[in-house]
């Protein structure tokens, strides 16, 4: 079996969050205002979250690019 994806919406928030792995890590910008990542120490992405879901409705589709560290 794969690695578990955890998807986790909150309505009231306005909040969406997608944790690859349960592991310590940091948030860190990305190239949207609307996405944050979190990474762990050798920079793989663990979550990303998008703030103000809503806010997206009727506009193009989000595309962004989570940066992984090379090995």
């Amino acid at each position: 079996m794969g690695n578990k994806v955890t998807v986790w919406f909150d309505r009231e928030a306005d909040y969406l969050e997608v944790l690859f792995a349960k592991r310590k890590g940091y948030f860190r910008e990305t190239d949207s205002d609307a996405v944050m990542e979190k990474v762990d120490t050798k920079g793989n992405v663990i979550v990303f979250s998008i703030l103000k879901v809503s806010s997206l409705k009727g506009k193009k589709p989000l595309s962004i690019a989570l940066q992984t560290k090379s090995a």
